[in-house]
C-alpha cells in the first residue's frame, strides 16, 4: 500500500463482533485470564498495552517504516524516554537548535542525573566529528528545527552517527512521514509529538518513538514505557488514530498554504527576514529537495522592530490565533522568545506560524491587515 491508504487503514481492522467500520473504544484497565491463568487474548493491564493502542502503534509503525512502536502521553515524555534508555555516563551530541522542552529534559533532569551533552551545530559535521567520543550513543536533530527551521542532511549525519556506532534519532514532527521519511535516509529512530499534525485538531495530547529495528535499544524504551506508565490513554489513541486518516491531504494544503504565506511576508517592507525551507534563498533548500516532498506547513519571521513591534503585529490579527502548539487545521501564531522563556536565544521580534488549512486569501488578508 501507498503511504495514503496506510494512514486510512492500518490499525482500522473491521471490529468482529459487530462488522463496526470504525474501531471501539476499549476502557478496561484489565483485561481476563483464562482458567489455567494465562492471556490468550494478548492484554493484561492497561499499562502495559491496549487495543487502542496496539493499533495506533501498528499504524505508526506502517507509515514511518519501522519495526516497532511506542506510543506515549506526550512527545516529551517520547522523548524522556529515549534518552532514559541510556546509563548515566553515556554522551549524546544534540542540536543547538532544537524545541525548548528538549532542551529542558537534558539540561534539568538527564545532565544532573549523569547523562553528557554536547550541543552543536549539527549542519557543521566537522564540528560534530570533534566533539564525538567512545562513549557518544545518540546523534539527535530536528529538521525542520524548532523555531529556525534550519535543514539538516539526515542522511549525512546518519552516517556519521553509525561510523561512530551510535545511533542517529530524528525529531520528525514538523513534516510527518507523509513529507519526510527519516528511516529510509538512515536515522535509527524517530520520535513525534503527535499532539501536533497527526492528531490535527488541537485536541488530544500524545507521543510515539518508532524504530528501524526491535533491537535491545528498542526492548528497553518499550520496558520504560511499561513500567513508567507514561502511556496514552485509549480515547487519546482513538483520537490521533482517526487524525491520521486525513493525514495526507492535510499536509498537502498545509505546505500550499505556508509557501504562498511565506512568499507573501518575504516581498513585505515590514518584514525583516522569512525562515521557510521552501524559499529558494533558504541555505537548506538544496537539502529539503532530496529529503521532502513539500516543505511543510510552519515557517517562522522576524517584524521589523523590536518585541513591542512583533506583539502589537499579532494583537491586530483576526483569523490567525495567538496560541501556543501547532498543527491543527486552524492557523496559530506565537512569540516564541517569550513562550521560552529567559533563556532563550530565538531572535524577540520572532513569530512562528503554524498555517493552517483556512482559505489562503483570508489568511494572507488578515496578515495584510495587521501589517498596515
Amino acid at each position: 500500500m501507498k503511504i495514503e491508504t496506510k494512514a486510512i487503514h492500518l490499525g482500522h481492522e473491521i471490529d468482529q463482533e459487530t462488522g463496526a467500520i470504525a474501531p471501539p473504544i476499549h476502557l478496561s484497565t484489565t483485561f481476563e485470564r483464562d482458567a489455567d491463568g494465562s492471556y490468550p487474548r494478548g492484554h493484561v493491564y492497561s499499562r502495559l498495552s491496549n487495543p487502542n493502542r496496539d493499533a495506533l502503534e501498528k499504524c505508526l509503525c506502517g507509515l514511518e517504516g519501522g519495526e516497532g512502536a511506542a506510543a506515549f502521553s506526550s512527545g516529551l515524555a517520547a522523548i524522556l524516554n529515549v534518552f532514559q534508555a541510556l546509563l548515566p555516563g553515556d554522551h549524546v551530541v544534540v542540536s543547538q537548535d532544537l524545541y525548548h522542552g528538549t532542551t529542558r529534559i537534558l539540561r534539568d533532569i538527564l545532565e544532573p542525573w549523569g547523562l553528557q551533552v554536547s550541543y552543536v551545530d549539527v549542519n557543521d559535521f566537522s564540528q560534530v566529528r570533534t566533539v564525538i567520543k567512545a562513549n557518544t550513543k545518540i546523534i539527535y536533530l530536528e529538521t525542520p528545527s524548532n523555531p529556525l527551521l534550519k535543514i539538516t542532511d539526515i542522511s549525512a549525519l546518519s552516517a556519521i552517527a553509525h561510523e561512530a556506532g551510535a545511533l542517529c534519532v530524528c525529531d520528525n514532527t514538523w513534516p510527518t512521514p507523509i513529507l519526510q521519511r527519516p528511516l529510509e535516509l538512515g536515522a535509527d529512530i524517530v520520535v513525534h509529538s503527535t499532539t501536533k499534525y497527526f492528531g490535527g485538531h488541537s485536541d488530544v495530547l500524545g507521543g510515539a518513538v518508532i524504530s528501524k529495528v526491535k533491537d535491545a535499544f528498542f526492548d528497553k524504551i518499550r520496558m520504560l514505557q511499561q513500567i513508567g506508565g507514561a502511556v496514552p490513554a485509549p480515547f487519546d489513541c482513538w483520537l490521533v488514530l482517526r487524525g491520521i486518516q486525513t493525514l495526507s491531504c492535510r499536509m498537502k494544503n498545509h505546505s500550499e498554504n505556508a509557501l504562498e504565506i511565506a512568499n507573501f511576508l518575504q516581498k513585505h517592507p515590514r518584514i525583516e527576514k522569512v525562515y521557510y525551507p521552501g524559499l529558494v534563498d533558504h541555505p537548506g533548500h538544496d537539502i529539503v529537495l532530496r529529503q521532502m516532498s513539500q516543505f511543510g506547513g510552519m515557517l517562522s519571521f522576524q517584524v521589523r522592530g523590536n518585541r513591542e513591534d512583533a506583539l502589537a503585529f499579532i494583537g491586530r490579527l483576526k483569523i490567525i490565533q495567538r496560541a501556543t502548539s501547532l498543527g491543527g487545521v486552524e492557523s496559530l501564531i506565537e512569540h516564541r522568545a517569550s513562550i521560552e522563556g529567559p533563556q532563550s536565544k530565538t531572535p524577540d521580534n520572532l513569530l512562528r506560524f503554524s498555517v493552517g488549512l483556512e482559505n489562503i486569501d483570508d489568511l494572507i488578508a488578515d496578515l495584510n491587515d495587521a501589517l498596515e
